[in-house]
């Protein structure tokens, strides 16, 4: 089979090449599933670099969300059918034509999304999901922040708090990506944070600044964001996709009764594994009705991989870029 592997650590993804590898073979309670599309994401920048916490063995391949058919299955498996369309995650391995993976980690493709859209959904959303209902307890009518609205993470945000009945604020430093946003999922206001944008925050909000800033970015965006919460608020810390990790004095938090809340649901439902299963089966609950629906900004197939990791790279994607082998 064909696959994406990174054979050295390096930056501009000069380690990455697709060469041809063999094909897995499941083992047994395991799958072999076909891939049809797998979602780009940050940590899958970060792992050719060696710049992510995991760190796999060279070379591996990267990958983390996918959608396919059972193509193959092991000894002890039941309840899938070859042919099946399914969606599933790994921690790497994604990025070709096959993978194998522990059946129990599958579960059916909700009909109403596509292949691309299915491999979109999986991370993004379960962390939206986590960072919201669990780490912020995000209630009907609160007005929330979402940093990096354009991006994967962040439009599942915006997409999961309208559903949940938040007020949202999405945040960008391109008004051509605030105007798809606004387009696809209607947030309440949004908000160009080039210059600065706590005035234009406080402003939405009467004064009084929001209840929840949902922060993918860090950075100065992270420092900003401390000043735009309202007494009581939560300030949850996704990612560092601005590169900076930002720090807090202890006396803002005091001030001001806000709370700093890091988001890892990954490691969340592995420390509540029944927490975990709750998160998951209820995002795909609301995939299965279609109250949330992820967005694909491009498809490539994966000879042409480095299409879809550019346009992550450069903060040029609105939603998910999706490669498919």
């Amino acid at each position: 089979m064909k696959a994406l592997v990174v054979e050295a650590l390096a930056p501009d993804f000069a380690g990455c090449a697709v060469r041809d590898v063999p094909t897995p073979a499941p083992g047994p309670g395991e799958a072999l599933v076909r891939i049809r599309a797998a979602s780009v994401n940050f940590p899958d920048l970060l792992m050719t670099r060696g710049e992510y916490q995991l760190k796999p063995p060279l070379p591996f391949t990267p990958g983390l969300d996918f959608a396919g058919e059972v193509a193959g299955l092991g000894e002890g498996v039941e309840g899938l059918a070859i042919g099946a369309a399914v969606v599933g995650g790994a921690r790497t391995g994604a990025f070709a034509e096959f993978i194998v993976v522990p059946a129990k980690a599958l579960k059916p493709k909700p009909a109403r999304l596509s292949f691309g859209e299915a491999a979109s959904y999986g991370a993004a959303y379960l962390t939206a999901r986590v960072a919201l209902a669990r780490r912020a307890n995000l209630q009907v009518g609160e007005w929330l922040l979402v940093h990096g609205a354009a991006g994967g993470v962040g439009l599942a945000a915006v997409d999961l708090a309208k559903a949940m009945g938040a007020r949202v604020i999405a945040a960008s430093a391109s008004d051509d990506k605030l105007a798809e946003v606004s387009r696809l999922y209607a947030p309440d206001a949004t908000v160009n944070v080039t210059g600065g944008f706590r005035d234009q925050v406080k402003a939405i909000t009467g004064g009084r600044g929001v209840d929840v800033v949902y922060d993918p970015v860090g950075g100065d965006v992270f420092d900003e964001s401390l000043r735009c919460l309202a007494f009581d608020g939560r300030l949850l810390v996704i990612g560092f996709t601005s590169g900076r990790i930002p720090t807090v004095s202890a006396n803002m938090p005091l001030i001001k009764g806000i709370s700093v809340m890091g988001v890892r649901a990954g490691e969340y439902g592995r420390q509540f594994p029944e927490r975990g299963a709750e998160d998951q089966a209820a995002v795909w609950a609301m995939a299965d009705a279609g109250t949330i629906r992820p967005h694909v900004h491009a498809q490539v197939p994966l000879e042409r991989w480095r299409e879809a990791f550019d346009l992550l790279a450069e903060r040029r994607v609105v939603g998910k870029a999706v490669i498919a082998p």
